[in-house]
C-alpha cells in the first residue's frame, strides 16, 4: 500500500476532541507548513463542532466516519490510554497513518502487534513522545559525548504535576488511568534516550489509591551493564517538578522543565564540576511542533519510522515490567 504524500501537506484529522489537543498539539499544526488540520471527530456532535470552529476544520460525529473520509491522510489520537489500541488499529486498516499519544498501548505485546502491523501495511505509526524532540535534549547529549562529566555514572529524574480533579480520566483504571501510564512515561523514556535499550530493572514502588484502583505516584531504579544507576519518580499528587541529572566521574548536569517547557522558554543546564557551576542558556524551541514536522517529513517521504518504533517497543516493555514487579503500597 503507498500511502506517500510527496509534494503536498498532510491531511490530518483528529480522533477525540482533548485537552491537549485544543492546549498543545493542534496550535503547533497549524504553524507547520507540511500539515494541514482537515477534519475533527467526537462521539459529542457539540463538542466536534465547537473544535471544527476553533480550528477552522470540519465536525465529524464519530471517529470511525472520520476514518472513512477519502480526505484524510493521517490521524492523531489523544484518546484516553485504553482506547488507544483499539483506535489506532482501525485506524491503520482503513490506511491512515497514526500519530498516537502516549503510551501507544497499555501492553508490550499490543504496542509489538500494532507497530508490525503498520509495518506490513507500509504505514506510519508513531508515539507522540514530543518531549525528545526538544534540542536541549541534544545540547546534553552533545556535552555528554565531549566529555563535559567524564563517564557516566548516574541519571535521575522526577516528573510529578499536582493533583488532578476526581473525574479526571487519569484516576479512572478503565480508561487507563494512573502515574506510570500518564507522567512515569516521561523520566523512564529519557532514561532510553541518554543510556541506551539495555537498562535492567532492579526495583519499584508504586503507591496505590485503593479507592480509585490506580496508582498516584511511584519511583523506580535500574541500572545498566556498567553499572550506571538510574533513579526515576513520577506522580500525580505532588508538587510540579519536571527535571532530569546526569552525573558523572568529572561533575553533573541538571535540567529543570525537561519535559513540559513552553516555546518560549529558553532552557538551561546547570554545569558543575567539582564546584564550579556553569550555567549554559539553550535557545527556545517548540516540541510539539518538531513532532509533528518529523512525522510529517517521514509520511511525505515514505520512509519508515525504524527509531521510534524501536523506543516505543522499549519503552512498552519496562513499563510493563515496572508495573508487574512494583511493590504496591495501597491507601
Amino acid at each position: 500500500m503507498d500511502r506517500t504524500t510527496s509534494g503536498r501537506a498532510v491531511r490530518f484529522g483528529l480522533l477525540g476532541c482533548a485537552d491537549i489537543a485544543a492546549r498543545r498539539t493542534l496550535p503547533a499544526l497549524a504553524e507547520v507548513d507540511q500539515a494541514r488540520l482537515v477534519a475533527v471527530s467526537s462521539r459529542d456532535a457539540a463538542k466536534a463542532a465547537d473544535f471544527a470552529k476553533r480550528f477552522d476544520a470540519i465536525a465529524v460525529t464519530g471517529y470511525q466516519r472520520l476514518l472513512d473520509s477519502a480526505d484524510i491522510d493521517a490521524v492523531y489520537i489523544p484518546l484516553p490510554p485504553a482506547l488507544h489500541a483499539e483506535w489506532v488499529e482501525k485506524a491503520l486498516h482503513a490506511g491512515r497513518h497514526v500519530l498516537v499519544e502516549k503510551p501507544l498501548s497499555t501492553d508490550p505485546d499490543t504496542t509489538a502487534r500494532l507497530l508490525r502491523l503498520a509495518e506490513e501495511r507500509g504505514l506510519v505509526l508513531m508515539e507522540n513522545s514530543m518531549y525528545l524532540r526538544h534540542s536541549q535534549h541534544a545540547a546534553v547529549r552533545d556535552l555528554i559525548a565531549e566529555g563535559a562529566i567524564g563517564e557516566v555514572l548516574g541519571f535521575e529524574s522526577t516528573f510529578a504535576v499536582p493533583p488532578r480533579p476526581e473525574s479526571d480520566i487519569r484516576h479512572v483504571r478503565e480508561l487507563g488511568g494512573g502515574a506510570l501510564l500518564d507522567v512515569g512515561v516521561y523520566p523512564l523514556g529519557a532514561a532510553l534516550h541518554f543510556l541506551g535499550p539495555e537498562l535492567e530493572l532492579v526495583g519499584a514502588v508504586l503507591r496505590h489509591d485503593r479507592r480509585r484502583d490506580v496508582d498516584l505516584s511511584g519511583s523506580a531504579l535500574l541500572t545498566t551493564a556498567t553499572g550506571a544507576q538510574v533513579r526515576l519518580g513520577f506522580g500525580l499528587e505532588n508538587s510540579y517538578r519536571s527535571h532530569y541529572g546526569v552525573a558523572g566521574s568529572m561533575g553533573r548536569m541538571d535540567l529543570e522543565r525537561a519535559f513540559t517547557p513552553h516555546q518560549t522558554h529558553r532552557p538551561v543546564i546547570v554545569l558543575d564540576r567539582s564546584g564550579d557551576r556553569e550555567e549554559i542558556i539553550l535557545p527556545a524551541a517548540h516540541q510539539f511542533r518538531a513532532m509533528i514536522v518529523e512525522f510529517a517529513d517521514v509520511v511525505r517521504s515514505g520512509r519508515r519510522p525504524i527509531t521510534s518504533a524501536t523506543r516505543s517497543r522499549q519503552l512498552a516493555g519496562l513499563m510493563a515490567e515496572i508495573d508487574h514487579r512494583a511493590k504496591r503500597v495501597y491507601h
